[in-house]
């Protein structure tokens, strides 16, 4: 299932701070009730957990993901710099990728993100290559590093 999956997530996140956990696990719902049917993908990487939402299974067709780090997490757009960002809120300079950090939900210009999603969720379907099986609302689990090295974090 998709949503309601969530006990691996929760295990990633036993070691950050609460107000860490609360702010990651507040966006996660924020995004799956905008897009139910699409699927979470979910990173537990060396130095951060990260997951993201993609219309297929491949991580080349997230429009949107959540890094979790030692004292704040980010919300990013994988091709950010493909759309208008009219408020100049986001943050990064590379090439496509462009975000928001977060340190608690009152600093979310949540209704700003809707819009941005939207452009986002269009970005990657126009980019999307022909998928044979379509998955649809499901939480996958796509890695799990063996080492940690996690700054701030024990």
């Amino acid at each position: 299932m998709g949503k309601e999956t969530v006990d691996d997530l929760v295990k990633f996140l036993l070691t950050y701070p609460d107000s860490v956990k609360g702010a990651a696990l507040w966006l996660r719902e924020f995004v799956w009730d905008l897009y139910p049917e699409t699927n979470e993908l979910i990173y537990d990487n060396y130095n951060a957990v990260a997951f993201g939402w993609s219309p297929t299974d491949k991580a080349g067709d997230v429009f949107c993901s959540i890094a979790v780090v030692s004292d704040h997490v980010n919300f990013g757009f994988n091709r950010g710099a493909d759309f208008p960002d009219r408020q100049k809120l986001l943050i990064g300079n590379g090439t496509q990728y462009r975000y928001f950090q977060v340190r608690q939900k009152d600093d979310f210009p949540a209704e700003y993100v809707k819009e941005l999603l939207a452009m986002a969720y269009e970005n990657s379907v126009s980019r999307q290559k022909p998928v044979k099986v379509p998955i649809k609302g499901q939480t996958i689990v796509k890695s799990i590093s063996p080492v940690k090295r996690r700054s701030g974090i024990s």
